[in-house]
């Protein structure tokens, strides 16, 4: 039978959750780093074994590692993210030129066939590409130097390229998101870009509809339908079916169109998650229900999925990276709360578990299924 790791960053830590394929009984192993902020973590799809940590401290900095056998175990990897060329500048919440400035790993996507091969999107926003597992990077310049660099903003949590969604159609095509800049695309394995924002529209920007500028919070993609892309945006769900080069809105019925994650079923690519909170100024859910919404026709109808959630004076938030599905069948949902509960459904979605509590404050949620 196979089994489930769920890896989980956390403001104070990582955990490894585990469960074998009937996911009844789960194992919390951890904390590892303990006392550290693990912004994401990330198993490779080639080697169920490597996994990746981004670590991030205002005294010590940022801090990669890198695991060959499930999280038992870590070891410190290249470090030495360096912007290449010439650093620019780009805007600063008040129209200001500010300098790139390097903070952290926000997202680690490794290959889906090459263990040795894994992205880095970091702050302040940029792409970066290890070949040898984690040991060196170099950065796809073609992307912070596009033109429109110089008018892109930090989001409420900084400039971060925050989404990398890899094309399994296509090796050459990429996707990213930025906040706040938007999407973009490559099809080129990250040489050049351009962006992929037609159709967004944003309210507190000059020009609404502009071409760069948007706040993204997060992409997703079905793998057996790659060129459909959903979006949960800072308001408004959005899905596109022409690989970004246009998008609508599908928010439809839901209580509010503010959220952080999105992620689609394994194996149900018109199947899609969020989870709504108030607006951009109360990070908690509406009515103080914790409501995970799904919507079984790719967007604009949704149905609250509460069996198992707490329903009465619950006021966490589910972040960006903190959402991700398995790929058993029937397929398993988990999502992270920041008051620091994991919930698992092992059926799409109908009824949910927590399958730990307690922990710091969830950043991410990753789900592995091993062999």
């Amino acid at each position: 039978m196979s089994s489930v790791r769920i890896l989980v960053g956390t403001r104070k830590g990582a955990f490894v959750i585990t469960a074998d394929g009937s996911r009844r009984a789960w194992t919390i192993d951890g904390p590892h780093f303990a006392g550290w902020e693990i912004y994401h973590l990330k198993g490779s799809p080639a080697d169920p074994g490597r996994v990746y940590a981004s670590q991030s401290s205002s005294w010590f900095g940022q801090v990669v590692h890198r695991s060959d056998d499930g999280g038992a175990t870590w070891e410190t990897v290249g470090n030495q993210f360096a912007y290449d060329g010439e650093t620019g500048t780009h805007q600063w919440y008040d129209g200001t030129p500010h300098p790139w400035e390097f903070a952290r790993v926000w997202h680690f996507e490794p290959s889906l066939d090459d263990p040795t091969t894994v992205y880095a999107g970091v702050e302040d926003a940029a792409l970066f590409r290890s070949t040898d597992g984690g040991a060196s990077w170099s950065e796809l310049a073609g992307l912070r130097t596009h033109g429109t660099g110089s008018s892109w903003q930090p989001g409420a949590g900084g400039m971060c390229l925050h989404s990398i969604v890899l094309d399994p159609s296509d090796p050459e095509r990429m996707f990213v998101a930025i906040s706040a800049a938007g999407v973009f695309r490559s099809d080129d394995g990250g040489t050049t870009w351009r962006p992929a924002n037609r159709g967004l529209s944003s309210q507190f920007m000059p020009e609404p509809g502009a071409e760069v500028g948007h706040c993204v919070h997060h992409i997703a993609q079905h793998p057996d339908r790659p060129g459909t892309l959903f979006m949960q945006k800072h308001w408004d769900v959005m899905r596109s079916d022409d690989a970004g080069d246009t998008w609508h809105e599908v928010s439809g019925n839901l209580p509010s169109d503010f959220g952080f994650p999105i992620a689609v079923h394994a194996h149900e690519p018109e199947t899609v998650y969020v989870v709504p909170i108030e607006s951009d100024a109360v990070h908690y859910p509406p009515e103080g229900k914790l409501r995970v919404y799904r919507s079984r026709t790719g967007g604009n109808e949704w149905e609250a999925l509460t069996a198992g959630l707490p329903q009465s004076d619950c006021y966490v938030n589910v972040l960006r990276d903190a959402m991700d599905v398995d790929r058993l069948d029937p397929c398993g949902v988990y999502f992270g709360t920041t008051g620091g509960q994991v919930y698992g459904s092992a059926d799409g979605g109908d009824t949910w578990t927590a399958i730990a509590e307690h922990l710091p404050a969830v950043l991410s949620v990753e789900a592995q299924v091993l062999p």
